[in-house]
C-alpha cells in the first residue's frame, strides 16, 4: 500500500500516520524525519540541504526529490509506505510519479484528512502546554482542573508562540496556496480519497480503514 497522506497543519496527520503504519506494517516517511537524518549522517544529498536551511532558505525541489527517492529505494519500503509532508508541489507529485514509473509502482491512493479552517483554528489556538513538563491541555476540549496550571506538576500553562492565532492563519494560507492544486492533481488522476478530520481519532481512523480497504481490493 502506497499513500500519500495531506491535510492542513493542525489536523491530525500525526496520530492517523502512526495508527496507519502499525495497522499496515509500512514505514512513516516524513520529510522532516529524512533531512534531519541525511543532515546527521553528512550524506552529499544531507549536505547540500543543510547548506540551503543554514541560509534561511527552502530547499529545492531537485534536492528533496534526490533525499526522498533514495528512502523509497531502501529495502523496508517493498511492500508500501505513507508518504507525510511529500510532495508538496505538482513539481514534486510529477517527479515522484516518474520515479515509481520507472520501478514499476504507482501511488494507491493520496489520501485527504479534511479539516475546515474555523475548526482549526480553534483546536490550535485553544491548546496550551505546562511551561514546566510540557503536558499538553486545551481551553474547551482537555481543562485543566485549575485554571491555567498544570494537573501534573502544578506549572504554568502557556500558549506557544505558533499557536497565536496570526501564526495559525498565516500557515493555513501557506497550506492553502501550496495544497490546493496538489489536491486538484491527484483529483484528476482518481486517486483522491477525502475523510471527516473532525470526527473523534478513532471514528476517523475507522474511516481511515474503510477507504483504504476499498482500494486495495
Amino acid at each position: 500500500m502506497k499513500i500519500i497522506l495531506l491535510g492542513p497543519p493542525g489536523a491530525g496527520k500525526g496520530t492517523q500516520a502512526k495508527l496507519i503504519t502499525e495497522k499496515y506494517s509500512i514505514p512513516h516517511i516524513s520529510t522532516g524525519d529524512i533531512f534531519r537524518k541525511n543532515i546527521s549522517e553528512k550524506t552529499p544529498l544531507g549536505i547540500e540541504a543543510k547548506r540551503y536551511m543554514d541560509n534561511g532558505q527552502l530547499v529545492p525541489d531537485e534536492v528533496t526529490i534526490g533525499i526522498v527517492n533514495d528512502r523509497l529505494s531502501m529495502n523496508d519500503c517493498e511492500n508500501g509506505f505513507l508518504l507525510d509532508g511529500f510532495p508538496r508541489t505538482v513539481k514534486q507529485a510529477e517527479a515522484l510519479d516518474s520515479f515509481l514509473n520507472s520501478n514499476e509502482q504507482k501511488i494507491d491512493t493520496a489520501l485527504l484528512i479534511d479539516v475546515p479552517k474555523e475548526f482549526i483554528l480553534e483546536r490550535m489556538t485553544g491548546r496550551r502546554v505546562c511551561s514546566a513538563c510540557g503536558a499538553s491541555y486545551h481551553i474547551k476540549f482537555n481543562t485543566p482542573k485549575v485554571e491555567n496550571k498544570c494537573d501534573v506538576c502544578g506549572g504554568l500553562l502557556v500558549q506557544r508562540k505558533d499557536d497565536t492565532e496570526e501564526t495559525v492563519k498565516e500557515r493555513l494560507d501557506v497550506y492553502d496556496r501550496q495544497t490546493q492544486p496538489l489536491i486538484q492533481y491527484y483529483k484528476e488522476k482518481n486517486i483522491l480519497a477525502k475523510v471527516d478530520g473532525t470526527e473523534e481519532i478513532g471514528m476517523v481512523f475507522e474511516k481511515i480503514c474503510d477507504v483504504l480497504g476499498a482500494v486495495a481490493k
